[in-house]
């Protein structure tokens, strides 16, 4: 069974930097990437990663957002710098291999002066 806990959210000024991680129970090698949602917009893919460790960045985030991957600790970060107010959002992280599909409940970070 694969579990996936997300934490690190919380509230930040703008220009602000938080870290999420994402500890995964299975193997993190399928851990695709980071999405976020709010209530106006459906959940989008905010970065990923590949089993490789090739890495990709939705736009609005690139330059400031990071994603990396520790394998002793079999966890997967988030470093997000320079945060915007539009940024605000749940953030989830993905897990899947072969349709066999995992999230995690998610951590909230708010963007707030």
């Amino acid at each position: 069974q694969v579990k996936l806990v997300e934490s690190g959210g919380g509230l930040v000024q703008p220009g602000g930097s938080l870290r999420l991680s994402c500890a995964v129970t299975g193997s993190i090698y399928y851990v695709t990437g980071w999405y976020r949602q709010t209530p106006e917009k459906q959940r989008e893919l905010v970065a990923s990663i590949t089993p490789g460790g090739s890495t990709n960045y939705v736009d609005s985030v690139k330059g400031r957002f990071t994603i990396s991957r520790d394998n002793a600790k079999n966890t997967v970060y988030l470093q997000m710098n320079s945060l915007k107010p539009e940024d605000t959002a749940v953030y989830y992280c993905n897990w899947n291999f072969r349709g066999n599909e995992y999230w995690g409940q998610g951590t909230q970070v708010t963007v707030s002066s």
